[in-house]
Protein backbone atom coordinates (compact mmCIF):
# COMPACT_ATOMS: atom_id res chain seq x y z
CA UNK A 1 0.00 0.00 0.00
CA UNK A 2 1.91 3.25 -0.92
CA UNK A 3 2.30 5.81 1.57
CA UNK A 4 -0.21 9.05 1.28
CA UNK A 5 1.49 12.11 1.79
CA UNK A 6 0.26 14.83 4.22
CA UNK A 7 -0.16 18.22 3.26
CA UNK A 8 2.03 20.85 4.73
CA UNK A 9 0.82 23.13 7.39
CA UNK A 10 -0.94 25.95 7.34
CA UNK A 11 1.03 29.57 8.72
CA UNK A 12 -1.91 31.03 9.81
CA UNK A 13 0.70 33.87 11.04
CA UNK A 14 1.03 34.87 7.73
CA UNK A 15 0.45 38.62 6.51
CA UNK A 16 -2.58 39.43 4.76
CA UNK A 17 -2.36 40.64 1.37
CA UNK A 18 -1.81 44.45 1.47
CA UNK A 19 -5.56 46.55 1.04
CA UNK A 20 -5.86 48.85 -1.80
CA UNK A 21 -5.12 51.99 -0.70
CA UNK A 22 -6.44 55.13 -2.30
CA UNK A 23 -4.03 57.26 -4.53
CA UNK A 24 -1.67 59.51 -2.43
CA UNK A 25 -1.79 63.27 -3.64
CA UNK A 26 1.43 62.64 -5.34
CA UNK A 27 0.48 59.49 -7.30
CA UNK A 28 -0.16 60.44 -11.12
CA UNK A 29 -3.46 61.43 -12.36
CA UNK A 30 -4.76 62.36 -9.05
CA UNK A 31 -5.93 65.67 -9.68
CA UNK A 32 -7.86 64.38 -12.48
CA UNK A 33 -9.71 62.00 -10.19
CA UNK A 34 -10.90 64.96 -8.03
CA UNK A 35 -11.96 67.23 -10.77
CA UNK A 36 -14.47 64.07 -12.21
CA UNK A 37 -16.02 63.84 -8.74
CA UNK A 38 -16.64 67.19 -8.24
CA UNK A 39 -17.82 67.71 -11.82
CA UNK A 40 -20.52 64.89 -11.31
CA UNK A 41 -21.51 66.39 -7.56
CA UNK A 42 -21.78 69.65 -9.37
CA UNK A 43 -24.01 68.35 -12.32
CA UNK A 44 -26.02 66.28 -9.92
CA UNK A 45 -26.87 69.11 -7.96
CA UNK A 46 -27.83 71.30 -11.26
CA UNK A 47 -30.46 68.18 -12.22
CA UNK A 48 -31.71 68.29 -9.08
CA UNK A 49 -32.37 72.10 -8.52
CA UNK A 50 -33.56 72.37 -12.20
CA UNK A 51 -36.23 69.36 -11.17
CA UNK A 52 -37.61 71.47 -8.18
CA UNK A 53 -37.75 74.28 -10.06
CA UNK A 54 -39.73 72.85 -12.90
CA UNK A 55 -41.78 71.12 -9.70
CA UNK A 56 -42.37 74.42 -8.34
CA UNK A 57 -43.11 76.04 -11.73
CA UNK A 58 -45.51 73.42 -12.39
CA UNK A 59 -47.50 74.01 -8.93
CA UNK A 60 -47.58 77.71 -9.79
CA UNK A 61 -49.11 77.53 -12.90
CA UNK A 62 -51.66 75.45 -11.35
CA UNK A 63 -52.03 77.62 -8.47
CA UNK A 64 -52.60 80.79 -11.49
CA UNK A 65 -55.12 78.82 -13.07
CA UNK A 66 -57.15 77.84 -10.33
CA UNK A 67 -57.30 81.52 -9.22
CA UNK A 68 -58.06 82.47 -13.22
CA UNK A 69 -61.04 79.84 -12.99
CA UNK A 70 -62.25 81.04 -10.00
CA UNK A 71 -62.06 84.90 -10.52
CA UNK A 72 -64.23 84.24 -13.97
CA UNK A 73 -66.17 81.38 -12.99
CA UNK A 74 -68.78 83.34 -11.85
CA UNK A 75 -69.07 86.00 -14.53
CA UNK A 76 -68.90 83.99 -17.69
CA UNK A 77 -72.36 83.90 -18.76
CA UNK A 78 -74.43 80.46 -19.63
CA UNK A 79 -75.31 79.44 -23.20
CA UNK A 80 -78.73 79.43 -23.74
CA UNK A 81 -80.09 75.94 -22.66
CA UNK A 82 -82.50 74.27 -25.67
CA UNK A 83 -84.59 72.02 -23.68
CA UNK A 84 -87.71 73.65 -21.57
CA UNK A 85 -86.61 74.37 -17.68
CA UNK A 86 -87.65 77.15 -14.96
CA UNK A 87 -85.62 79.86 -14.69
CA UNK A 88 -84.43 80.51 -11.43
CA UNK A 89 -82.64 84.31 -10.01
CA UNK A 90 -81.74 84.66 -6.49
CA UNK A 91 -82.79 87.66 -4.30
CA UNK A 92 -80.72 87.40 -1.25
CA UNK A 93 -79.24 89.59 1.29
CA UNK A 94 -80.06 93.32 1.40
CA UNK A 95 -80.32 95.14 -1.59
CA UNK A 96 -78.55 97.97 -2.57
CA UNK A 97 -76.14 99.13 -5.14
CA UNK A 98 -73.11 97.95 -2.83
CA UNK A 99 -74.50 94.55 -2.33
CA UNK A 100 -74.66 91.40 -4.92
CA UNK A 101 -78.18 91.95 -4.61
CA UNK A 102 -78.16 95.00 -6.86
CA UNK A 103 -80.47 96.40 -9.62
CA UNK A 104 -77.19 95.71 -12.43
CA UNK A 105 -76.77 92.19 -11.11
CA UNK A 106 -80.49 90.99 -11.13
CA UNK A 107 -81.66 93.21 -14.56
CA UNK A 108 -79.22 91.02 -16.14
CA UNK A 109 -80.12 87.89 -15.06
CA UNK A 110 -83.66 88.64 -15.70
CA UNK A 111 -83.09 89.77 -19.22
CA UNK A 112 -81.05 86.58 -19.88
CA UNK A 113 -83.49 84.31 -18.39
CA UNK A 114 -86.53 86.17 -20.78
CA UNK A 115 -84.37 85.51 -23.62
CA UNK A 116 -83.39 82.30 -23.19
CA UNK A 117 -86.19 80.00 -25.73
CA UNK A 118 -85.67 77.45 -23.15
CA UNK A 119 -86.81 78.91 -20.46
CA UNK A 120 -90.73 78.67 -19.60
CA UNK A 121 -90.84 80.94 -16.70
CA UNK A 122 -88.45 83.27 -14.39
CA UNK A 123 -88.86 82.34 -10.59
CA UNK A 124 -87.74 85.04 -8.55
CA UNK A 125 -86.05 83.16 -5.12
CA UNK A 126 -86.27 85.55 -2.56
CA UNK A 127 -84.84 86.06 1.00
CA UNK A 128 -83.40 89.55 1.75
CA UNK A 129 -84.61 92.22 4.63
CA UNK A 130 -85.16 95.13 2.24
CA UNK A 131 -82.81 97.73 1.31
CA UNK A 132 -82.77 100.69 -1.26
CA UNK A 133 -86.34 101.64 -2.74
CA UNK A 134 -84.36 102.98 -5.87
CA UNK A 135 -83.08 99.63 -6.51
CA UNK A 136 -86.37 97.94 -5.73
CA UNK A 137 -87.54 100.11 -8.03
CA UNK A 138 -85.53 99.75 -11.06
CA UNK A 139 -86.11 96.12 -10.78
CA UNK A 140 -90.35 96.44 -10.60
CA UNK A 141 -90.10 98.43 -13.31
CA UNK A 142 -87.80 95.74 -15.38
CA UNK A 143 -89.59 93.05 -14.91
CA UNK A 144 -92.96 94.56 -15.74
CA UNK A 145 -91.25 95.37 -19.22
CA UNK A 146 -89.59 92.05 -19.48
CA UNK A 147 -92.95 90.36 -19.20
CA UNK A 148 -94.50 92.90 -21.54
CA UNK A 149 -91.99 91.93 -24.37
CA UNK A 150 -91.67 88.56 -23.66
CA UNK A 151 -94.70 87.01 -22.51
CA UNK A 152 -93.25 84.67 -20.08
CA UNK A 153 -94.88 84.21 -16.42
CA UNK A 154 -92.72 85.33 -13.43
CA UNK A 155 -93.08 83.76 -10.21
CA UNK A 156 -91.87 84.96 -6.84
CA UNK A 157 -90.65 82.12 -3.72
CA UNK A 158 -90.02 83.29 -0.09
CA UNK A 159 -88.06 81.42 1.47
CA UNK A 160 -87.00 83.65 5.37
CA UNK A 161 -88.03 86.69 4.57
CA UNK A 162 -89.69 88.92 2.30
CA UNK A 163 -89.98 92.26 3.19
CA UNK A 164 -90.11 96.02 2.31
CA UNK A 165 -87.84 96.46 -0.92
CA UNK A 166 -87.74 92.64 -1.28
CA UNK A 167 -91.33 92.92 -1.34
CA UNK A 168 -91.45 96.20 -3.77
CA UNK A 169 -89.53 93.42 -6.17
CA UNK A 170 -91.64 90.70 -5.59
CA UNK A 171 -95.31 92.31 -6.39
CA UNK A 172 -93.94 92.19 -10.04
CA UNK A 173 -94.47 88.60 -10.31
CA UNK A 174 -97.58 86.69 -11.61
CA UNK A 175 -98.12 85.03 -8.44
CA UNK A 176 -95.76 84.88 -4.86
CA UNK A 177 -95.75 81.41 -2.68
CA UNK A 178 -94.59 81.49 0.88
CA UNK A 179 -93.51 79.48 3.19
CA UNK A 180 -96.37 79.35 6.30
CA UNK A 181 -93.75 80.96 8.50
CA UNK A 182 -92.13 83.12 6.10
CA UNK A 183 -91.87 86.93 7.22
CA UNK A 184 -93.80 89.00 4.37
CA UNK A 185 -94.94 92.73 4.03
CA UNK A 186 -93.30 95.54 6.06
CA UNK A 187 -94.53 98.24 3.47
CA UNK A 188 -92.67 101.06 4.76
CA UNK A 189 -89.84 103.61 4.84
CA UNK A 190 -87.47 104.58 7.53
CA UNK A 191 -84.47 107.35 7.52
CA UNK A 192 -82.52 106.54 10.43
CA UNK A 193 -79.59 108.20 12.42
CA UNK A 194 -78.00 110.05 14.96
CA UNK A 195 -77.61 113.73 16.52
CA UNK A 196 -74.42 114.27 18.62
CA UNK A 197 -75.03 117.46 19.41
CA UNK A 198 -75.73 117.21 22.98
CA UNK A 199 -72.77 115.04 23.15
CA UNK A 200 -70.58 117.82 21.81
CA UNK A 201 -72.03 120.36 23.89
CA UNK A 202 -70.62 118.68 27.22
CA UNK A 203 -67.45 117.54 25.90
CA UNK A 204 -66.90 121.40 24.42
CA UNK A 205 -66.77 120.11 20.69
CA UNK A 206 -67.47 122.71 18.13
CA UNK A 207 -68.71 122.05 14.85
CA UNK A 208 -67.45 123.88 12.05
CA UNK A 209 -69.69 123.11 9.23
CA UNK A 210 -69.83 125.47 5.82
CA UNK A 211 -72.47 125.45 3.37
CA UNK A 212 -73.26 127.38 0.24
CA UNK A 213 -77.41 127.03 0.71
CA UNK A 214 -79.44 127.45 4.06
CA UNK A 215 -80.49 123.56 3.54
CA UNK A 216 -77.45 122.43 2.22
CA UNK A 217 -76.30 120.30 5.87
CA UNK A 218 -79.61 119.76 6.87
CA UNK A 219 -79.17 116.05 7.72
CA UNK A 220 -75.55 116.29 9.34
CA UNK A 221 -75.61 114.31 12.27
CA UNK A 222 -73.51 116.91 13.75
CA UNK A 223 -75.94 119.78 13.38
CA UNK A 224 -79.32 120.94 15.51
CA UNK A 225 -82.40 119.71 13.12
CA UNK A 226 -84.98 122.23 12.86
CA UNK A 227 -88.57 121.59 12.91
CA UNK A 228 -88.31 122.71 9.34
CA UNK A 229 -85.57 120.21 8.01
CA UNK A 230 -87.80 117.46 10.01
CA UNK A 231 -90.92 117.93 7.91
CA UNK A 232 -88.92 117.91 4.75
CA UNK A 233 -87.43 114.90 5.80
CA UNK A 234 -90.99 113.32 6.53
CA UNK A 235 -92.54 114.57 2.87
CA UNK A 236 -89.55 112.75 0.98
CA UNK A 237 -90.41 109.72 3.12
CA UNK A 238 -94.29 109.81 2.70
CA UNK A 239 -93.65 110.00 -1.41
CA UNK A 240 -91.32 107.17 -1.13
CA UNK A 241 -93.62 105.44 0.79
CA UNK A 242 -96.80 106.36 -1.83
CA UNK A 243 -94.76 105.12 -4.38
CA UNK A 244 -94.04 101.72 -2.86
CA UNK A 245 -98.03 101.65 -1.76
CA UNK A 246 -98.93 102.16 -5.64
CA UNK A 247 -96.48 99.58 -6.89
CA UNK A 248 -98.44 97.01 -4.23
CA UNK A 249 -101.78 98.18 -5.55
CA UNK A 250 -100.08 97.79 -9.56
CA UNK A 251 -98.80 94.21 -8.79
CA UNK A 252 -101.54 92.79 -6.65
CA UNK A 253 -104.30 94.35 -7.60
CA UNK A 254 -108.29 92.76 -6.46
CA UNK A 255 -106.22 90.19 -4.75
CA UNK A 256 -105.39 92.43 -2.18
CA UNK A 257 -107.81 93.09 0.87
CA UNK A 258 -106.71 95.98 2.15
CA UNK A 259 -106.67 96.98 5.90
CA UNK A 260 -105.50 100.33 8.12
CA UNK A 261 -102.20 98.29 9.09
CA UNK A 262 -101.26 97.07 5.64
CA UNK A 263 -99.29 99.64 4.58
CA UNK A 264 -98.25 100.60 8.23
CA UNK A 265 -94.97 98.85 8.09
CA UNK A 266 -95.66 95.86 9.59
CA UNK A 267 -94.66 91.81 8.50
CA UNK A 268 -96.62 89.07 8.61
CA UNK A 269 -96.38 85.52 8.68
CA UNK A 270 -96.83 83.50 5.32
CA UNK A 271 -100.60 82.17 6.20
CA UNK A 272 -101.70 85.38 6.91
CA UNK A 273 -99.59 86.88 4.03
CA UNK A 274 -102.33 84.75 2.18
CA UNK A 275 -105.30 85.99 3.77
CA UNK A 276 -104.30 89.62 3.00
CA UNK A 277 -103.57 89.09 -0.77
CA UNK A 278 -99.95 89.93 0.20
CA UNK A 279 -99.05 86.20 -1.36
CA UNK A 280 -101.19 83.32 -3.44
CA UNK A 281 -100.19 80.36 -2.29
CA UNK A 282 -98.01 78.25 -0.33
CA UNK A 283 -95.04 76.87 -1.94
CA UNK A 284 -91.11 75.97 -2.48
CA UNK A 285 -88.94 76.14 -5.66
CA UNK A 286 -89.04 72.96 -6.34
CA UNK A 287 -93.19 72.85 -6.21
CA UNK A 288 -93.50 75.96 -8.46
CA UNK A 289 -90.55 74.39 -11.07
CA UNK A 290 -92.90 70.86 -11.04
CA UNK A 291 -96.63 71.77 -10.74
CA UNK A 292 -96.80 75.26 -11.95
CA UNK A 293 -94.45 75.71 -14.60
CA UNK A 294 -94.53 71.97 -15.34
CA UNK A 295 -90.80 72.24 -16.33
CA UNK A 296 -88.80 70.21 -12.84
CA UNK A 297 -84.70 71.73 -14.32
CA UNK A 298 -83.92 74.18 -12.96
CA UNK A 299 -81.46 76.80 -14.13
CA UNK A 300 -79.79 79.19 -12.22
CA UNK A 301 -79.08 82.70 -14.02
CA UNK A 302 -77.57 84.73 -10.98
CA UNK A 303 -75.23 87.13 -11.53
CA UNK A 304 -72.71 86.44 -8.70
CA UNK A 305 -69.59 88.45 -8.06
CA UNK A 306 -66.11 86.58 -8.28
CA UNK A 307 -63.80 86.59 -5.85
CA UNK A 308 -61.70 89.58 -7.47
CA UNK A 309 -65.15 91.54 -7.22
CA UNK A 310 -65.91 90.91 -3.51
CA UNK A 311 -61.93 91.85 -2.79
CA UNK A 312 -62.56 95.11 -4.45
CA UNK A 313 -65.86 95.83 -3.26
CA UNK A 314 -64.45 94.92 0.66
CA UNK A 315 -61.12 96.44 0.27
CA UNK A 316 -60.52 98.18 -2.57
CA UNK A 317 -62.23 102.00 -2.19
CA UNK A 318 -60.82 101.94 1.23
CA UNK A 319 -61.23 105.19 3.11
CA UNK A 320 -63.55 107.40 0.26
CA UNK A 321 -65.79 104.17 0.06
CA UNK A 322 -66.08 104.57 3.87
CA UNK A 323 -66.79 108.30 4.05
CA UNK A 324 -69.53 108.00 0.64
CA UNK A 325 -71.69 105.47 2.33
CA UNK A 326 -71.33 107.80 6.43
CA UNK A 327 -72.43 110.14 3.66
CA UNK A 328 -75.07 108.25 2.50
CA UNK A 329 -76.33 106.56 5.97
CA UNK A 330 -79.20 109.04 6.25
CA UNK A 331 -80.85 108.14 3.36
CA UNK A 332 -83.74 106.44 3.12
CA UNK A 333 -84.35 102.67 3.41
CA UNK A 334 -86.93 99.80 2.62
CA UNK A 335 -86.77 97.85 5.93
Amino acid sequence: MAPTETPPPTDTTAPPPPATTPAAPDAPGWERAVIEKLALATLQEQRAARRWRNFWRSVWLLLAGVVVWLLYRDVVPSPPTAAPHTAMIEVRGAISAESEANAANIVAALRSAFEDPGAKAVVLLIDSPGGSPVQAGIINDEIWRLKEKHGKPVYAVVEETCASAAYYIAVAADRIYVDKASLVGSIGVLMDGFGFTGLMDKLGVERRLLTAGENKGFLDPFSPQTERHRAHAQQMLDDIHQQFIEAVRKGRGDRLKETPEMFSGLVWVGQRARELGLADDLGNLDYVAREVVQAEEIVDYTQRESIAQRLARRFGTGAVEGAWRIARSAWPTLR
